[in-house]
Order: C-alpha cells, then structure tokens, then sequence
C-alpha cells in the first residue's frame, strides 16, 4: 500500500491535466487524493512507530537500476508531516482560487507536486530520490509561474528554474561518481554498509570523499535557498500564496535538508570533525544571519516570510553540521507547521487588503480580522522562539545547544544568537505594522477569510503548539523515533546546567527582540513617513531593503557571461555545425551529379520537393496534438498513466 500514498496524487494530477474538469470538481478531486494520501502516511506513520515490519517496495525499471521506496522512521515520519500540511494547503486554495478560471489547471500542478514531494521523501534509494527530485523542480516552476501572463511571475519562474539547475547539476555529477564507485544497487538501507563504499569514506584520501561530499551538498543548497544560491527563493513569491505555503516554506524547501539527512553517513564518515561537516555547519550559519538581516528592512509581506525561511533553513543546515539528522529533522517539521501557518495568514491578509502586500500600507487589522490575528501570532511566537508553549523554542534551543558544544569554532553559534534575536525583531515589526495601530490606507469593506481559509489556519495553529510536546528535552520522543528506540520521559534533563544556560539564553534572545520591535513600532508611523529604522541608519537600511545588491552583483558578472556563452553557441550551431550540414550536402550533390549525369537543376529540384514533403509532414505532425503546450502536456501525462499502469500489472 506505501506506493499509493505518492501514487494517489500523481493520479489525480494525469486526470485533471487530460480531462479538465470544472474547478470545484477538480478541487474535490485533488483533496481527495491528497486525503487518502494522509491516510496512508498516517498508517505508514503508525505501523513504523509500532515497530512492525515494512519493506521496501522496489520496482524493476532497466537493468542494474531499480526504483524503490522506504519505511524507515524518517521516510515515515516526513511523509506524514507533507501530507498532512499538503492536504491543509488543498483545503485553504478553494477559498483563495475561488473565481480564478484556470483553478482546475492550479490543482493539476498541485497534486503534481504534492506526488513529486511524496515519492521525493519516501524513496528508498538515490535514483528515485533525484526521478522525484526533478519532478519536484518542474512542478515548483509551473506554480510559479502559474499567473504567467504577469511578467514577474514568469521571470520567477525562470529564474528558479535555473539557478535550483545549477545545484541539480552537482547533485546529479555527485550521483554518478557515487555509482561508478559502487555499481551494486545501493539503497538508503545499506548506503553505510556497503562493502563498496565503505573502503572509500574510511581509508582513501580525504579530498575524495569531501569532493563527493560537496557535490551532493550544492543539489541541497540550490533547492533550501542557501546562500549564494538563495536568489529564487524571494522572487518565487510571485506564485499564489497557497504556493508559497506548500512549496517555499513547508516541504519543496526543505528537500535540501531532507537530502543530507538521508545521505548523512556519507557526509560524516570522518565523524564529527569531518570538513563537509564544517562546510554544511559554516554554510548553515551564514545563511541564517544573511537572511534575517535582510528581513528587518523587507516591507512585502511575503518576502519578509520568504527570507525567514531561508534564515530557518540555514538553522537546519547548521544543525546538520553540528548536531546530525535528528536535531535538524526536529527543527524541519515544527517549522512545516508554523512557516505554513504564517504564509496562510499572509494569503488571509492580502485576500483582505484586495492584493495589497506592502506592510506599510496596512494596520489595524486585528479587528477586522481576529481569527486571522489570533493565528499568526502564534505563528510569529513559534517562528520567533517564545519559551515552553511553542515548537520553535525547544527546536532552535537543540540548535543552539548543539552549536554551543561543537568542538571546532563558536562561530557558528554566535552567528546563529544573532538571527535568533532578529527573527523575533522582524516579526514583531511585521505584526505591529500588520495588525496593530490603526489603518494608514483604509481597506474598502474590510472582513475576515471565509471558513475554508481560516480552518487550516487553526489546525495549523493547535499543530505548533502541540508539537512542542514532542520537541521538548523532557520527552525526547521525535529523536528517538528517528534512531529506533524507545524515549522515557526525563524531567532531570530539563535542569542540566549547560542545558539550562542555553534554554534561558534562547529564551532571552526571543524575548529581547520581541521587547525591541514593540518599543520601536508599537506606535504606527503615518505612512508617508519612513521606517524609524532608515531614519536612524539610512545607508545600512538601504543595503539591506535592497537585499545587499546580490542580484545586481549576480546581473553584473555572472550574466554577461552566461549570455556570451549563449551567443557562443548561437554561432556554432548556426556557423559550424549547420556548415558542416551544407558542406556535406554540397559534396553529396557534386558526387551525385558526377555519378549519374545529372544536372545541377534536377538535383536542386528533387531536394525541394523532399523537403517539401518532409515539412508538410511536421506540419500534420503539429498539428495533431494542438500546437500547444498544454496539449503536449496532456500527451505525456497519458504516456506516463499507461506505463504506470503497465508497471503496477507486471508486478
């Protein structure tokens, strides 16, 4: 049954792409798959917890590559956490497309996705993991660019099309090296205990396996936004908030993250001092400060949460590098609950403001919208790390913990107290000049989402805070799920002293920030004046509102390049190669008329007419599938249903 849980969905998306049906039936549809998709994950979930036996599904594909699928704990576990925040997603879009013509196309790219990511976590070995992980870029580009007919939405699309290219790249340079070392079938299952990979992590040369290393860590770095390759992440904004929710915030983001988890024993072969260790630890850390930085001074709704998710997920990268894969993994589903709250809320917000997403342009809006408000200030206090009641706080203190005690540098710690302290600033910003004060661009009849919008908001809501029941030290419960034991409950754990200290430094570093923006922002400023912050630092307000000119850098010096290898290639294909064509075709002519006496004219004129023909044949060609890219897509989806269905009767 595991293979249905990506296969429902990935039905569902084939069918509303072939048939295309009304927008309330294709929405019934999707949420429909993607519920008996949750279904199941919730059954793999309890089966896996209970201990009992699940083994891999593997699927014969070519010879020597096989596609299978896992149940360990972390396959498990994170599937659950995306079909369940999938399925909240699914509900909160019929209100937020309601009226938009092309919705039942929206649900088609969504159920797209929402199989992808399944098929992503729950792969058992590498092959599957990069089929999912591509199918995951391609879904994430068609909902960015969902509302192509604005050029922003287009260009965002691009743009992450792209430079998440340049990381497949590496991870799919890093996949082959790894199969040319070790050509028996690996699978996540015994990745540590190959015999074959095993003689390489431990007693070749170092550069060896960090190269490797590395080369699967850039596929992670493009997908979770790292710095230098962070750029998509804001600008993928552009897509409808549902989007934002489900893909750049919960789980498409966090496929990095995912990716060096379930590959961890390759990156930590050298044990904790291991050098890709520290570059994931340095990389993490980096990431982290550079983003919350450029939230303070972000006045876009959607981009401040866009940049706090780059910040977290440079927490999970740092966390990887410090700590391993259950730290992170604690910290990548309790921000899947809270990052999806606060982007829904955001929707909520600008369905409200009719499109408005300027937060200057808002206020006071907790009145009108106290259900909405309610929320999101529990989204803001776990994303901010309030103490004891919300999941943030004991997964960034586990962060902070393990930073604390990494032998190596206390860089990385500092650097993390920093965007600790300005995560909370910055959300405390955003809510007073959201929701506090009074309007400063009154909204016309004002009201709150309807039911469809704000029901996933509380569930969301209940899930950040309960989560905290697992994610505290007292009950250890979601680490030793991961490593496959059993978690009594440990109030002594609470009080041990370097614990403690870190616990009450977090709290401090929460709760310090939070006291910041409220004295700065409590009172609303007119808005035809500026931020109090670019009056009192105008050209550091400045560098930071302008995201410290990464992208004009990026148009500066690496654009120009890439657009005079495209004009290269341009003239080879055009000069060389097509030369190559018409000198041989020139030499074939000559030969014929010298061979059979004909003249040049008869030649000449029985090429026309072949290439003719040839063209009126492409032509029907063309015109048989609509000359359209959705009707290629509907062919393609009919070829992918058949040899699906083709590989499920064979079994």
């Amino acid at each position: 049954m595991m293979i249905w849980i990506p296969l429902l969905p990935l039905l569902v998306a084939v069918l509303l792409t072939l048939v295309r049906p009304t927008p309330r039936v294709a929405a019934g549809l999707a949420i429909t798959g993607i519920g008996g998709a949750s279904g199941l994950a919730l059954d793999l979930f309890v089966r896996v917890a209970a201990n009992r036996p699940t083994g891999p599904v593997v699927i014969d594909w070519l010879p020597g590559f096989n596609l299978s699928l896992a149940a360990d704990p972390l396959a498990a576990g994170t599937a659950l956490m995306v079909a369940c925040v999938s399925l909240l997603v699914f509900i909160y879009s019929t209100g937020y497309m309601a009226g938009d013509p092309r919705a039942a196309r929206f649900f088609a790219f969504l159920s797209l996705f929402a199989g992808a990511m399944l098929g992503l976590v729950l792969a058992g070995d590498l092959l599957a993991l990069f089929v999912s992980w591509e199918l995951v870029g391609l879904a994430s580009y068609l909902l960015i660019g969902f509302w192509f007919h604005r050029p922003e939405a287009a260009a965002a699309a691009r743009k992450a099309f792209l430079t998440t290219r340049v990381g497949d790249i590496g991870l799919f340079a890093g996949l082959i090296w790894l199969h040319s070392i070790s050509p028996i079938q690996f699978t996540f299952f015994n990745l540590s205990h190959d015999p074959s990979v095993a003689p390489l992590l431990t007693q070749t040369p170092v550069p060896i396996p960090l190269a490797l290393s590395l080369l699967l860590f850039l596929g992670a770095m493009a997908k979770s936004g790292q710095f230098p390759l962070h750029v998509w992440l804001p600008d993928a904004m552009e897509g409808p908030t549902p989007v934002s929710a489900l893909i750049h915030a919960a789980t498409m983001v966090a496929a990095g993250v995912f990716l060096v988890a379930r590959t961890f024993p390759l990156f930590s072969s050298g044990g904790p001092g291991d050098p890709a260790l520290a570059v994931i630890a340095w990389t993490g850390a980096l990431t982290a400060l550079f983003a919350a930085l450029i939230a303070v001074a972000q006045n876009d709704i959607k981009r401040i949460l866009a940049y706090s998710t780059i910040s977290q997920l440079g927490f999970m990268m740092l966390a990887l590098g410090v700590a391993g894969p259950a730290v992170a993994m604690l910290h990548l589903v309790g921000h899947a609950f809270f990052k999806a709250l606060l982007f829904l809320g955001a929707g909520s917000v600008i369905h409200c403001a009719h499109g408005e997403q300027d937060i200057r342009r808002m206020g006071g809006l907790r009145r009108t919208m106290p259900s909405t408000f309610a929320t999101y200030a529990v989204g803001m206090s776990a994303l901010s790390g309030v103490p004891i009641f919300f999941c943030g706080f004991w997964s960034k203190d586990a962060i902070l913990h393990a930073a604390h005690a990494w032998p190596i540098s206390q860089g990385p710690f500092w650097m993390a107290c920093a965007a600790a302290l300005l995560t909370s600033f910055y959300m405390t910003r955003q809510m007073c000049l959201v929701f506090g004060g009074t309007p400063r661009h009154p909204t016309p009849h004002p009201h709150e989402s309807p039911a469809s919008m704000v029901g996933p908001l509380w569930v969301l809501a209940l899930a950040s805070i309960l989560f905290s029941l697992v994610a505290t030290p007292a009950w250890p419960w979601f680490e030793a799920f991961l490593n496959g034991h059993a978690a009594p409950l440990d109030l002594a754990r609470i009080a041990e002293a370097g614990f403690l200290k870190i616990a009450l430094a977090s709290a401090a570093l929460a709760l310090g920030g939070i006291g910041l923006g409220w004295a700065i922002y409590r009172k609303a400023f007119p808005l035809t004046a500026s931020d109090p912050l670019a009056r009192r630092f105008p050209r550091l307000h400045r560098a930071l509102e302008n995201r410290l000119y990464i992208d004009e850098f990026y148009g500066a010096t690496l654009l120009p390049g890439v657009r005079g290898l495209a004009r290269l290639c341009a003239g080879l294909d055009r000069w060389l190669w097509d030369g190559l064509v018409r000198v041989t075709a020139a030499i074939c002519r000559g030969l014929s008329i010298s061979a059979h006496g004909l003249d040049e004219a008869g030649i000449n004129d029985g090429v026309d007419r072949g290439c003719a023909q040839l063209h009126a044949s492409g032509a029907r060609i063309d015109r048989a599938p609509g000359r359209n890219a959705q009707s290629y897509l509907r062919w393609v989806a009919l070829g992918v249903a058949v040899t699906v269905a083709f590989l499920l009767w064979i079994r």
